[in-house]
């Protein structure tokens, strides 16, 4: 299977330096889909040692990256970026599956995959 995911570079260098702070060299990055947020679906990312059975794997940058089976249709073609502006930096994620998302930016919901909407 392709990459699902696309991580751009500064998304890369800014994973690396979370690793680094929070001594989780080596670890895998763990990006998923969850049931929540205003929108229904919510974006999980979070560093990982243990790779599961049915997860996909692949590497970016550098970054080994864990996508679950059930999260991997709904991410598929997802770019996740970093920007840095004067009010900080934050990761962004466009996802082409999104048909709505809300204002929060990390809630969203697919054509086929209303999630669980809950009030913000």
């Amino acid at each position: 299977m392709n990459d699902i995911i696309t991580l751009t570079e500064a998304a890369a260098l800014q994973i690396k330096d979370m690793m680094k702070e929070s001594e989780e060299e080596g670890a895998y990055l763990r990006v998923g889909v969850k049931g929540g947020g205003c929108s229904g679906l919510s974006y999980g990312m979070g560093f990982e040692h243990e790779r599961h059975e049915d997860d996909h794997e692949f590497e970016q940058h550098g970054i080994k990256i864990l996508i679950d089976k059930e999260s991997a249709p709904i991410l598929k073609g997802t770019v996740i970026d970093y920007k840095q502006s004067l009010m900080g930096g934050g990761f962004t994620i466009n996802n082409p599956n999104a048909i709505a998302t809300c204002g929060c930016g990390s809630s969203f919901r697919t054509a086929t995959n209303a999630g669980t909407p809950e009030e913000c």
